[in-house]
Formats: C-alpha cells, structure tokens, sequence
C-alpha cells in the first residue's frame, strides 16, 4: 500500500474527504517526526511505540571493495508493535 492507497482507505473509513484524510496523514507523520526529534517516545496503547535508538559507532565493510569503514555513531528511530497490533496481524 502507498500513500494514495492509504489516504483512499482512512478516507473511506472515517468520513472525511481525501483532502482532510491527507492532512490528517500529514499531520500525524510531522509531529510524530517532531517528537522523535525532541527525543520523545509517543505510545498508542494496542497499536505500538515510537521512540529514539542511540546507535553505537562501529566498524563495517564496503561491500564492492571490501575495505573497512567507520560507522559513525547516530541515532535511529524504532517502532515496537503493541499487543493488539500484533495479534491482528496473526489472525
């Protein structure tokens, strides 16, 4: 599913036009990546957990010349599914 696909469906589900369904995804989307930025974690009980992951630097490997490289170190966001989620998805 792309997002065309996915505003039709929240469109569809919830009554508001396209136009309002894209906002809302937009909405969503931006302040999620906001807070994620700050550093916060957003939880939505049944569906999953957002949050921020320190990963260490590290040493890899390029994969066409197989010369060692550094990997500097970052942050990285996660998401955790929740219990509903997934056991939806296992039915």
């Amino acid at each position: 599913m792309n997002k065309t696909e996915l505003v039709e469906a929240m469109a569809s589900k919830s009554g508001l036009t396209k136009k309002g369904a894209e906002k809302a995804l937009k909405a969503l989307t931006d302040t999620v990546s906001e807070q994620l930025a700050k550093g916060d974690k957003i939880a939505l009980v049944g569906f999953g957990t957002f949050e921020v992951v320190e990963k260490a630097a590290r040493e890899g490997r390029n994969p066409s010349t197989g010369a060692k490289i550094k990997i500097a170190a970052c942050k990285a966001p996660k998401f955790k599914a929740g219990k509903a989620l997934k056991d939806s998805v296992n039915k």
